[in-house]
């Protein structure tokens, strides 16, 4: 029975693979949406990009990451000798002599992998770069679809260990946030603005580590009954209201961890002098 929706008859169905498969609606345009669906995408593209090459330049500086009482976020802890000496900072000489290059190479790989293996960014980043989808209502325009069942994709269900590994690192910026309460010095019981720009980045940093569905799970999965749990039901909401606003959360902790290691910059290079509060 007709409906109404059927192409005509004698319209030919456009050749070719996804999109235009057999399989799919016989609709000669690619989308019917009018909008500029390109922008999101395309500024998510850029934003990542802008990101990667920032951190790429500052990662492989292995310079003025240190102004103290302020240490990057990108050198922190510093598990290498060629460190530079913080007083009371996360100096674990871990890697000896041996290691020749910038020692941020060393600790970045687990809050990146993390971000890597986000669901958002997972989300955001194959729109952006690969088209997959482009956007809602937009197909992609790829000849199959595999998702991430094969190699290298698979290796996106390692975001639960990276999970782990970034409690650690929030951790250890917890305590570098704590010591920036220093002055120059390391006396106790002073507030610069460095002070209060390693303050934002940890809190958005724990919301966003927090706010992960991974983290979710951990607290409320497995449960049949959360009469019978009420801590964890609690936490659950409290990881559920974060997790809603996971997008924003992952946004601006990524700008707020560069524009931390910026601010070290800035003062170590001897381009800004830190202002004190008292």
């Amino acid at each position: 029975m007709a409906t109404g929706t059927e192409p005509p008859a004698t319209e030919d169905r456009p050749p070719g693979a996804g999109v235009h498969a057999p399989s799919r609606a016989a609709i000669r345009a690619p989308h019917l949406r009018t909008d500029r669906w390109w922008l999101a995408p395309a500024a998510t593209a850029a934003g990542l990009l802008a990101f990667v090459v920032y951190s790429t330049w500052r990662a492989f500086a292995n310079a003025d990451y240190y102004a103290a009482p302020y240490v990057s976020p990108f050198y922190s802890p510093c598990l290498a000798e060629n460190c530079e000496p913080m007083r009371s900072g996360p100096n674990w000489e871990l890697f000896g002599t041996w290691w020749g290059i910038s020692p941020a190479i060393i600790i970045l790989i687990f809050p990146l992998g993390f971000r890597l293996t986000c669901y958002y960014y997972r989300k955001a980043y194959y729109r952006g770069f690969w088209a997959s989808p482009p956007a809602c209502a937009v197909a992609e325009p790829h000849e199959k679809y595999t998702g991430e069942t094969r190699f290298p994709l698979i290796l996106q269900n390692v975001h639960r260990y990276f999970f782990y590994a970034a409690l650690l690192v929030a951790l250890i910026l917890t305590y570098d946030t704590v010591l920036a309460f220093r002055d120059e010095h390391y006396a106790w019981g002073h507030m610069g603005l460095g002070s209060l720009v390693f303050l934002a980045n940890i809190v958005l940093i724990w919301a966003y580590t927090l706010s992960c569905h991974s983290c979710r799970h951990i607290v409320g999965g497995k449960l049949k009954h959360f009469s019978r749990h009420p801590v964890r039901y609690r936490m659950w909401q409290f990881v559920g209201k974060l997790n809603a606003r996971h997008m924003q959360l992952a946004w601006a902790s990524l700008v707020s961890v560069a524009l931390a290691d910026f601010y070290v910059y800035l003062v170590a290079s001897g381009a800004f002098d830190d202002p004190r509060f008292f």
